[in-house]
């Protein structure tokens, strides 16, 4: 009997079954979908399950109508639009706007670059780290990136400057971590301890960011050369997830005629915002 067309079989079906376990495992996670509706249209954003405190926090937000008719209060062409100001409400023309808050700031979630700031990213407003040096987010502000393209050299140039930040952050922690120490051996006035103590934390620094150092995937790089982004936000924001319909909405936000504190001169309104599953 001839076995050539039962093993053709065999291996038909088992690259047939490692095909679909391949597709499925490429699908990607499913995410909570949030509509906007606002004056300017309609967009639709999807939710990141892997960034949960900001997720919850942005539904919470969402059901209790926290963000209908809120504006969107800074726009920026060819970088992001910005919404989420609770003082944007009924503001008058020409008020500045940005500050307003709702009490309570979110632990970052940054998970870079897991998630980028590339065009259509939602991610959270925060101050700056000379004031927020755990980079905590805003409980209510947001921008929606638009940004502009890049060449792989300024890409390459992005990726240095986040690896040199990524070790500063590792060396900061670490200090941190020591700080008594490091009062005492100010207090003693032990500078051969400090510098010591310097170099030790300089090498596991450098162990540390040895082990998973900054870069762009393949296709990352691709989103930035063809469709664009923020590149020079990445590792410094939480992006908690993504504009799923609408981005010519988002595009017609950007194109408002502002003032010169970014604010549109004619009001771009959240009429309101609905979990849709």
């Amino acid at each position: 009997m001839n076995s050539k067309p039962i093993i053709k079989t065999a291996m038909a079906t088992v690259m047939a079954a490692f095909l679909l376990l391949t597709l499925q495992s490429a699908k990607p996670a499913k995410m909570t979908r949030v509509e906007i509706s606002t004056t300017a249209g309609r967009i639709v954003i999807g939710l990141y399950d892997d960034t949960p405190r900001h997720r919850d926090n942005f539904i919470k937000l969402v059901n209790e109508g926290f963000y209908d008719g809120l504006l969107f209060h800074r726009v920026i062409r060819d970088f992001m639009v910005q919404t989420g100001d609770p003082d944007s409400r009924n503001a008058a023309p020409g008020r500045q706007l940005g500050a307003g808050n709702v009490g309570y700031e979110i632990d970052a979630e940054i998970l870079c670059p897991t998630h980028i700031n590339k065009r259509g990213a939602l991610a959270a407003a925060r101050t700056g780290d000379n004031v927020n040096p755990l980079r905590r987010s805003s409980g209510s502000q947001f921008y929606i990136v638009t940004g502009r393209t890049f060449t792989d050299a300024q890409l390459d140039q992005m990726e240095h400057q986040a690896r040199m930040q990524q070790k500063q952050d590792i060396f900061n922690r670490l200090a941190s971590e020591r700080r008594d120490t490091i009062m005492n051996l100010r207090r003693n006035r032990d500078q051969a301890g400090l510098q010591a103590l310097q170099d030790s934390l300089v090498k596991l620094t450098e162990e540390e960011a040895a082990q998973n150092p900054f870069a762009y995937s393949d296709q990352q790089r691709d989103v930035y050369r063809t469709q664009g982004g923020a590149p020079h936000l990445d590792g410094a924001y939480t992006v908690f997830g993504e504009v799923l319909e609408g981005l010519d909405t988002v595009e017609a936000i950007e194109k408002a005629a502002t003032d010169a504190a970014d604010r549109p001169v004619d009001d771009v309104k959240i009429i309101s915002m609905k979990v849709l599953e």
